[in-house]
């Protein structure tokens, strides 16, 4: 229960993060809001991790395989296309189509397990399921002619 209230958080989260830095990049620009919101969530990181955990970075260098370490590049890259396709498609549709592109790519990654993921197996009804999500992104965005 607490994995499923934490994941519900974490989306509510993402989408109002998504409209705060959409809205600050109005102003400031895109890579400006980008670098901001990188140092501001490093700066977080350095004090929770001071104040908690204070395990060596040396242990990251154990880490493999190293593109493993990529995290924080694609934190950037993910922080550019919200601010992008929120300013372009709007919130709601946007966090549509980034969550349905997460659910179907998480996916692909368990049945083929990549990156040292554990693989699953095929269950059709986990497509349907799939399929039904875009099938409510087009009813969502369904404008009538009446």
């Amino acid at each position: 229960m607490i994995g499923f209230l934490i994941a519900m958080l974490s989306g509510a989260l993402m989408s109002v993060q998504g409209v705060f830095n959409t809205q600050v990049s109005k102003t400031a620009g895109t890579w400006t809001t980008n670098a901001f919101v990188q140092f501001t969530a490093f700066v977080v990181c350095l004090a929770v991790w001071g104040a908690t955990e204070r395990s060596s970075f040396g242990a990251l260098l154990k880490v493999e395989p190293k593109y493993l370490l990529l995290g924080g590049v694609l934190g950037a890259v993910i922080t550019l296309t919200v601010i992008k396709s929120m300013a372009a498609l709007g919130p709601a549709f946007s966090a549509m189509l980034i969550v349905t592109a997460q659910v179907a790519v998480s996916y692909l990654i368990e049945l083929f397990g990549l990156f040292g993921v554990q693989k699953a197996e095929f269950e059709l009804r986990k497509l349907i399921g799939l399929l039904i999500v875009i099938g409510g992104m087009i009813l969502f965005e369904w404008k009538s002619k009446a």
